[in-house]
């Protein structure tokens, strides 16, 4: 096997990698969805612009994708630009945490005012995790766009239940 070749697998590698860490955070946020989507969420009053259930699970899914892979993409570029790469994952790593939390507080506590005010938070960590992926690889931030767009009108549906509630 050519260098040429190993340099090529170890990238796939890295963005499998990502893929598959993003994607096992949302198996587990599912989880803690699952039990109170069926009891608790019912009985919620919600806007009349909230989507059906059965939506979240394909959006998310594909979201989770689309961040492993820029994730991955950034992971590619650390013998480039080590020390902005490095950053770049911290902030990834921890608005992939708060993604998670999110999830807890709103459906695992049923908190909706402090789900309210963490996901202001997670949305301005995303934000900034755009920032410093932008200049290490366009197609990575890129990749953020609908991520952002989503957690945004998440934030709108957060905060509109909040209110009605």
């Amino acid at each position: 096997i050519s260098l040429n070749k190993i340099i090529k697998m170890k990238k796939y590698l890295r963005i499998s990698y990502c893929i598959i860490i993003c994607l096992t955070v949302g198996f587990f946020s599912g989880k803690i969805t699952q039990s109170s989507i069926t009891t608790w969420y019912p009985t919620l009053i919600k806007p009349v612009f909230n989507p059906p259930n059965w939506i979240f699970a394909p959006v998310w899914t594909l979201l989770y994708i689309f961040m492993g892979i820029a994730a991955g993409l950034i992971w590619n570029e650390i013998e480039n630009k080590p020390k902005e790469v490095k950053i770049a994952l911290q902030y990834f790593i921890f608005q992939l945490g708060l993604n998670a939390l999110w999830s807890y507080l709103f459906f695992g506590l049923q908190n909706l005012l402090l789900a309210s005010i963490e996901i202001i938070l997670l949305l301005l960590v995303m934000l900034e995790c755009y920032k410093l992926f932008k200049p290490i690889n366009e197609t990575a931030a890129k990749l953020f766009i609908p991520y952002i767009a989503w957690v945004s009108f998440a934030t709108l549906l957060t905060f509109s239940i909040f209110y009605l509630n």
